[in-house]
């Protein structure tokens, strides 16, 4: 680990969240919510889906929460939602390790995380916890 990795902060950054939506897994579900969304002008951030047992999960992050909490809940899907934790971890061995043993010393469990986007300086990561609580105790 650098010394960089050890002093790295982690940063809530507000208005940033987390949509975790339920679709069935079929063609044509996705292209249906990314264009619900596209038309209300949903600008995602980060982005997965994964399906099990014919249920898609779609994640998405967005800046525009009541936004895309408007589209989700006009299209009667069901979905959770959380604030994200925004972090930039500086480039090196270990900084990524660091950033975990941080968030799990802290008695913070990480339900998903994402790579925003990269630079020479580091990596840009949006973090979810399972009790957004955990958010603000780390970011005060």
């Amino acid at each position: 680990m650098n010394d960089r990795a050890a002093t790295a902060p982690i940063a809530y950054r507000e208005g940033m969240t987390e949509f975790s939506i339920r679709l069935a897994n079929r063609p044509g579900q996705l292209a249906a919510l990314a264009r619900m969304l596209a038309d209300a002008s949903v600008s995602i951030e980060a982005f997965a889906a994964m399906a099990t047992n014919g249920e898609s999960q779609v994640r998405i992050v967005v800046e525009t929460p009541s936004v895309a909490r408007r589209v989700l809940m006009g299209a009667n899907l069901e979905f959770e939602e959380r604030d994200v934790l925004d972090t930039f971890l500086p480039r090196g061995k270990g900084s990524l390790a660091h950033m975990a043993e941080r968030l799990a010393a802290a008695g913070v469990n990480i339900d998903s995380l994402y790579l925003l986007h990269t630079s020479a300086e580091g990596y840009h990561f949006a973090v979810t916890v399972d009790d957004n609580d955990d958010i603000e105790a780390l970011a005060g």
